[in-house]
């Protein structure tokens, strides 16, 4: 069921990201009263699921799910419709157009993409605001794991800078590291400020593991709930009681919670002394343990408890430049994720990912809210990915319009159709070794 969830809100979302975006070129091309001819969701090989006819134009759903398009009368484009193109070229085709007319028309599928997630986040920022962990809230430090630890951070290494620069959101702090391809991390340790050389070939492990989990806030052990029959409760604990020792020895952080576990378990059919921490006042209590090792507790943590969360509220003005700057940014970092694809250190075209891998960001369970960011952060992708300069993309008609205009010649038919070709034959190299990908993670790795 939960599978079924996450196609569920991909497809919905695909279907919105590509209506949306095909939306953009279909209304330019009616502005310049240019003719449509196929209004298409989805790809329609052989046969469609659904289609009807309005004015010149054919609108329907296609049964493979890989995209959507419209055809557009007099264009090169990857119906290789050659047939059309011998014949004379009419007022009403793409290709008697001005080029500043043909070149808005190639730029409106972009620009409504990021029109759409400039409007989410306006909404969003509106509805609900932003909520953030300061890295400086992190009081107790990190928590990591052997990654973290083969990074050269400890437990307990208070996060000050990377590379010098202050992260202002702690979970953000490994993309940061990413993205920038840092090469150092400065921390605070035991009282004294150490500069962390990230080692080389780190950061492939890390965008090869994409586990955030690595770098954690490290977080107190606390009372989290009671069994039915608890003698810690007896005792007078509460929830939320900070461990900080057993029998006298300290334990006090969550990653820390098997040496509590361990202890009690040693001290079967016996009693133990828990020092706890009550809203800062320290306390000793007398534990009895059962026969079987238990107290009765399970130990958690509380990051609303423990940590000082910043809220930014807007409304709808205010959200209006928030949400500008949000996509701005999200354009920007996908940028630099691209740029990691060409960076040998980082080796990110191993973690290239196809529907798979982006079915899986989706929630298990239906969550309107994630449902939104996620599509804001799609729509920005899919603009990015189409601006590139590769024929066959938007960006590749964009590139060859700005020569005809910057040449006051345009590209012959024959060399457009050429390119449209390894196009395609790009983007579906680049297809499979997405694909290709999910089914090694999924099915080999």
């Amino acid at each position: 069921m939960e599978i079924l969830i996450k196609i569920a809100q991909l497809l919905l979302s695909l279907s919105i990201l590509v209506i949306i975006h095909e939306f953009g070129h279909f209304a330019a091309a009616k502005i310049f009263k240019t003719k449509v001819e196929k209004f298409y969701l989805f790809f329609d090989p052989w046969f469609s699921l659904f289609k009807f006819k309005k004015g010149d134009t054919e609108y329907g759903i296609g049964w493979l799910p890989l995209g959507g398009y419209v055809k557009i009368a007099g264009m090169i484009d990857e119906s290789m419709d050659k047939e059309q193109l011998a014949k004379e070229p009419q007022p009403w085709e793409f290709r008697s157009k001005p080029a500043w007319q043909r070149l808005i028309i190639m730029l409106g599928g972009v620009i409504m993409n990021v029109v759409l997630a400039i409007a989410i986040y306006i909404v969003m920022m509106a509805a609900f605001g932003e909520q953030y962990l300061p890295t400086s809230s992190v009081k107790y430090g990190v928590q990591v794991d052997s990654l973290g630890r083969e990074m050269g951070l400890l437990n307990g290494d208070k996060i000050l800078t990377v590379d010098g620069n202050e992260v202002k959101n702690f979970l953000k702090i490994p993309a940061y590291i990413i993205m920038e391809q840092a090469k150092t991390v400065q921390v605070e340790r035991d009282g004294m400020l150490v500069d962390v050389q990230i080692p080389s070939g780190f950061l492939s492990k890390l965008v090869e593991s994409e586990d955030p989990g690595f770098l954690m806030p490290r977080m107190p052990a606390r009372i989290n709930t009671f069994a039915e029959t608890s003698t810690a409760k007896e005792a007078g604990l509460l929830e939320n009681d900070w461990v900080l020792a057993i029998n006298g020895k300290e334990i006090t952080y969550y990653d820390q919670f098997s040496f509590f576990s361990d202890s009690v378990k040693a001290h079967a059919n016996d009693q133990i002394d828990l020092l706890i921490d009550r809203n800062g006042e320290k306390m000793n209590f007398d534990v009895k343990v059962s026969e079987a090792g238990l107290v009765g507790v399970t130990v958690g943590v509380n990051p609303e408890f423990d940590f000082v969360w910043e809220s930014q509220k807007y409304n709808l003005i205010s959200a209006i430049p928030a949400g500008f700057i949000k996509a701005k940014d999200g354009i920007s970092n996908y940028l630099k994720q691209l740029k990691l694809l060409f960076a040998p250190e980082v080796q990110a075209y191993k973690s290239v990912g196809g529907f798979m891998r982006i079915g899986s960001i989706f929630p298990a369970t239906w969550d309107w809210v994630r449902f939104w960011e996620l599509t804001a952060f799609l729509s920005i992708m899919l603009a990015v990915l189409n601006i590139l300069p590769i024929p066959a993309l938007d960006g590749g008609h964009v590139l060859f319009l700005l020569y005809e205009i910057i040449a006051r010649k345009a590209p012959s038919d024959k060399f457009l159709e050429y390119a449209q070709v390894f196009g395609m034959i790009v983007l579906f190299s680049l297809l499979i070794l997405a694909n290709g990908n999910d089914i090694y993670h999924f099915f080999i790795k």
